[in-house]
């Protein structure tokens, strides 16, 4: 038995998928939420695709166990319907705050009274979202890294609201599911993982934008001069140009603008969103 026994995820996109699966891998039931039939269908896809991810990392003869973790995960297009049993809800949607608030209030209309509320949001502070939850006790980050098996960090962060039952309950369940809880202390920006990771991103964009080297020359700098197995465009690969996109769309920094531009006409407009899709800085098919 885990803290939670039935959890919901709002959002069947990259990290929505794979926290369906690590959770479903513990046993625990899941339902994945998202606003349409297409975007189902296009999370069931996806959430076969990482399962061949998962075994490419663990061997296959963990295939029984992820065929049994996929067997407990449905998906619905009835919000309602889809947080009805839950204790716990992890939303993963989009990084934009006006959805999620969005969402939070929708949510806080059918939610059972006792369900926990957690944001997987990456730069969001949850202080700006807990008022739309009609439950600023019971709500907080619970932040995943991209390929949650494998960078098995679970970020948890609450607000000054946040009832510490709840967040000790929060970071046990992460626990149980096989990730490494990060108790942070207080609200930051970026959580510690993002922290130290955005600014290796944003100077490397920079580079790129002022022409000053190429997305495979920077990689290869950084591997070489740190012995790190990957570079920043291979990490911006992984985690998705959509993201990248969207979080450099809501800063108001006109260097974040200019990188969310040059994100949408060199990668996005041609269905290059990394891994994903198979090509993003570099092809994967």
């Amino acid at each position: 038995m885990t803290t939670f026994s039935a959890v919901t995820v709002l959002g069947a996109g990259v990290l929505g998928t794979q926290i369906a699966l690590q959770t479903a891998r513990h046993g625990v039931p899941v339902v994945v939420y998202d606003i349409s039939e297409d975007a189902v269908a296009a999370g069931r896809q996806r959430l076969t695709g990482i399962v061949e991810q998962y075994l490419g990392d663990v061997g296959q003869d963990a295939r029984p166990d992820a065929d049994a973790a996929v067997a407990r995960i449905t998906f619905d297009t009835d919000l309602a319907h889809a947080v009805a049993e839950a204790d716990l809800v992890v939303e993963a949607v989009p990084e934009r705050l006006d959805l999620k608030r969005d969402v939070y209030a929708r949510l806080a209309e059918v939610a059972p009274e006792h369900t926990v509320f957690a944001t997987n949001s990456s730069t969001l502070l949850p202080s700006a979202i807990a008022d739309a939850t009609g439950r600023p006790d019971r709500f907080l980050a619970l932040h995943f890294a991209n390929h949650v098996w494998r960078q098995n960090t679970a970020e948890v962060m609450g607000t000054e609201q946040t009832v510490p039952e709840v967040f000790e309950r929060v970071a046990t369940f992460a626990e149980e599911i096989g990730m490494v809880p990060i108790r942070l202390h207080k609200e930051q920006p970026g959580y510690v993982l993002n922290s130290l990771l955005v600014p290796l991103l944003d100077a490397a964009a920079a580079l790129v934008l002022r022409g000053v080297a190429d997305p495979e020359t920077i990689d290869t700098t950084w591997q070489i001069g740190t012995g790190s197995p990957v570079g920043p465009f291979r990490m911006y690969d992984v985690i998705g140009l959509r993201t990248a996109h969207a979080v450099a769309s809501a800063s108001p920094e006109p260097g974040a603008q200019a990188w969310a531009a040059y994100l949408q006409s060199e990668y996005l407009d041609q269905g290059k969103f990394g891994v994903e899709s198979g090509e993003g800085f570099y092809r994967y098919r």
